[in-house]
């Protein structure tokens, strides 16, 4: 049966705006019987995001680490499009670009006659931390500003740790963009309703109202599915990677990587390693503050993923198990960044003996 009318909702957002976390919410209340796909292109070299999410029979993960899949991962991102929809045949597609993509090219490929009449390009979703307008550079910074201009929606995070002012000003400076976005909702902790997926039903006519929300019970996709629905308790997120280049016991492998005015640089440990958790968060909270940090680490209390993003450092459990994977994010003419060398023997150093 031929694939038509796939649901595809684009959610981006400037490094450390919580998309990965507003993600895995909507999946935690996705319905069960609609199998979906999630897109993730990382910035980075080695590929953490896909860590985060939990193993599900109803959920496949593609993880597009090193590059942006807007401009230099176009054709790779094409190929795997095609894959994922023949072999998974999902009811929605969700894609996350790296929070230094301009979303652009990637609309123009979701709409070109590749996919048409086979995806359904739905609300544009923008997340913004209030907080990250005190700076500057932010505002000034092209793909900041288009990221939200070309929003349909805008999803408001972090306002838990943002000031009353800095929610104000948030509020009046999206009011202040053109077009208007058709809704702008306040995301704590990313808890964005399942329902500005399910309900939107946005087509190039411009059909739906400014609210953004149809109301009414979430309708299934109009499509006829060809697949089995998920299996409750069966456990199996797919996720596929690229060439995947094994780490042995003492001998970590190290990637890095750079664009957009920005580098990377990352690390992956084998899966046997395991870190002291005290000593792997001293050691990383004694780096510069203005690394962006994420880890996901074997420690001696299970695993651990790890995340500091605009000064707030976020820990908690991961099921993760192919290997420890730790990457540094930062400005491309910074000097925040330890030697390499150094600080892979630092972080070795952390791991538990015997």
């Amino acid at each position: 049966m031929p694939l038509t009318g796939i649901p595809v909702h684009v959610i981006t957002g400037f490094l450390g705006s919580g998309k990965s976390t507003l993600i895995r919410h909507l999946l935690a209340h996705k319905p069960a019987d609609e199998r979906w796909v999630v897109v993730i292109n990382e910035f980075g070299q080695v590929g953490i995001d896909q860590a985060m999410f939990e193993e599900r029979e109803d959920v496949v993960v593609k993880g597009l680490p090193g590059g942006c899949l807007c401009c230099q991962l176009a054709f790779v991102l094409q190929a795997s499009l095609v894959n994922l929809l023949h072999r998974h045949r999902p009811d929605r597609l969700i894609i996350e670009p790296s929070g230094l993509g301009h979303p652009a090219g990637l609309l123009d490929l979701l709409r070109s006659e590749a996919f048409n009449e086979v995806l359904e390009v739905r609300d544009i979703i923008a997340l913004l931390d209030p907080r990250r307008l005190d700076d500057p550079r932010s505002r000034e910074h092209e793909t900041f500003r288009d990221q939200l201009a070309m929003a349909d929606g805008v999803a408001l995070t972090m306002t838990d740790l943002a000031t009353e002012r800095q929610c104000r000003v948030a509020q009046e400076y999206l009011s202040g963009l053109w077009p208007a976005k058709r809704w702008i909702e306040v995301a704590p902790h990313g808890q964005l309703p399942v329902s500005r997926l399910l309900d939107d039903a946005v087509h190039q006519d411009g059909a739906k109202g400014a609210s953004g929300h149809q109301g009414g019970e979430a309708s299934a996709s109009p499509r006829m599915r060809s697949h089995s629905t998920a299996h409750e308790g069966q456990a199996a997120v797919t996720l596929d990677t690229f060439a995947y280049r094994a780490p042995v016991p003492g001998k970590p492998v190290c990637d890095e990587g750079g664009s957009l005015g920005f580098r990377s640089l990352g690390w992956r440990f084998h899966a046997s390693e395991r870190f002291s958790l005290d000593a792997l968060e001293q050691l990383l909270s004694s780096l510069p503050a203005a690394l962006r940090i994420k880890a996901v680490v074997h420690t001696a209390s299970g695993w651990k993923f790890y995340n500091r993003a605009a000064g707030r450092v976020t820990l908690m459990p991961a099921s993760w198990r192919r290997d420890s994977r730790l990457e540094l994010i930062m400005e491309a003419d910074s000097q925040a960044l330890p030697e390499p060398a150094s600080l892979e023997a630092s972080l070795l150093a952390c791991r538990e003996v015997g």
